[in-house]
């Protein structure tokens, strides 16, 4: 597989060029791959394996990183906005000044610094500085606390009630006691 031949016809595609290719690096392994600054936004990286990956800088703007294994991965100043981050393992990975905005964050595996992972009971729980994801359930960390039980009810029924009851205060209180640091810290 040659990485630059790939990111070149992914460029090319995202320029609308006819010979241009959409980059597929399904399960691929780019383990310690020197991608600083590439372009892979909407790139297809499910299940591949970016471990201690050079990506600072890189645009992986909507892209698939569903299963990613993205451990020690260097993501300084990427940009992840809307990127699927289903699942993705970010053990050790620096994601400072990395933008996350929309991310999906859902079982992922945070980096324990600036997106933090615990699971309680039926719900995995992703947060982050600004944002906190349970379930598939993606908000401000703000207006979770805000939420009435209608609005729970809404999201998943009596069993998201009577879950948000008993881990609502236990997730305040984790929240409270190891916030995540922002990645613009």
């Amino acid at each position: 597989m040659d990485i630059n031949s790939i990111l070149e016809k992914h460029t090319a595609w995202l320029n609308e060029d006819s010979d241009g290719e959409h980059a597929y690096l399904k399960g691929a392994n780019l383990k310690g791959a020197n991608l600083k600054g590439a372009n892979l936004k909407g790139a297809d990286l499910r299940d591949a394996d970016l471990k201690r990956a050079d990506l600072k800088s890189a645009n992986l703007r909507s892209a698939n990183l569903w299963g990613a294994d993205l451990w020690g991965a260097d993501l300084r100043d990427a940009n992840l906005k809307s990127a699927n981050l289903r699942g993705a393992d970010l053990m050790g990975a620096d994601l400072l000044g990395a933008d996350l905005m929309g991310a999906d964050l859902m079982d992922c595996n945070g980096n324990m610094i600036h997106i933090k992972s615990v699971f309680c009971e039926h719900y995995p729980v992703t947060y982050t500085a600004d944002v906190m994801q349970i379930g598939c359930e993606r908000h401000n960390i703000a207006e979770w606390w805000e939420f009435d039980n209608n609005r729970i009810l809404e999201m998943n029924g009596k069993t998201a009630l009577k879950w948000w009851r008993t881990w609502k205060p236990i997730l305040q209180q984790i929240i409270e006691t190891a916030p995540a640091e922002a990645t613009d810290a």
